[in-house]
């Protein structure tokens, strides 16, 4: 197997049967793992029946709304079990991160060890989103590269591509946070571990169907984390020497 996509749900039976197909039409060795939070909608039981004539089709079922950081946590630790994929992917359900970009994720792991989708490298190309959002966004960003000095111009996006061997060597079990915060330091933990990250450029698309995840609760514990993640820094430097 090339790769294994991840995708977190929870009502999304809307979009999934549309974004999955569309991938296989990529032409690539993918398969699909589900990770559904016990969908209200039936999203986790049309996977897995969907799974049962699909050998491609993988589904994950949590007995109630966990959050997206311990879904990919669990996605990755099933997929390192469970498969011999050189790649894992982070992808939304909801149609926000495009599909036909994967060949180009793809295309730049070879020569990297994390691939971003970044919203923010090439101006903004984010769409349909309200200002109030876009700014908030913008500036998760500017604060976190400011507090954390990673060099990245998008580290709260979550269409990303990991090598296989980055993945084992993440303190998964370690690694409790969600939403923003998620991404934010599992790219932290990448960067430190010294590997080569590449950002290239997407087009971010709000969601075509469903209501948005985003919480007070998850901008907060993401505007904590990064001083955690600095001061954690700091005091292994220390260590160190």
């Amino acid at each position: 197997m090339e790769a294994l996509i991840i995708i977190p749900t929870f009502n999304e039976k809307e979009n999934i049967e549309s974004l999955v197909s569309e991938l296989f039409s990529l032409g690539r060795d993918l398969e699909v793992l589900v990770v559904d939070d016990n969908s209200p909608d039936g999203t986790g039981e049309f996977v897995k029946e969907w799974g049962n004539r699909e050998p491609r089709v993988h589904s994950l079922h949590r007995p109630r709304k966990l959050g997206l950081g311990s879904a990919y946590i669990e996605g990755f630790k099933w997929g390192l079990r469970n498969t011999d994929a050189k790649y894992f992917f982070e992808m939304d359900a909801d149609f926000s991160h495009d599909p036909k970009a994967i060949p180009e994720f793809l295309d730049n792991i070879k020569e990297s060890d994390l691939v971003l989708g970044s919203r923010y490298l090439d101006g903004i190309t984010v769409v349909n989103w309200p200002l109030s959002r876009l700014f908030l966004s913008v500036g998760a960003n500017i604060y976190t590269r400011i507090v954390t000095g990673m060099p990245l111009k998008d580290a709260t996006g979550g269409f990303k591509c990991f090598r296989r061997e980055v993945l084992e060597s993440l303190p998964l079990d370690h690694i409790k946070s969600d939403g923003y915060s998620f991404q934010i330091e599992v790219n932290f933990h990448v960067w430190k571990g010294g590997y080569k990250i590449k950002e290239i450029p997407i087009v971010f698309v709000d969601r075509r169907s469903g209501t948005s995840k985003m919480s007070r609760r998850i901008i907060l514990e993401a505007a904590f984390l990064v001083w955690k993640l600095r001061f954690e820094s700091i005091r292994r430097f220390f260590k160190k020497h």
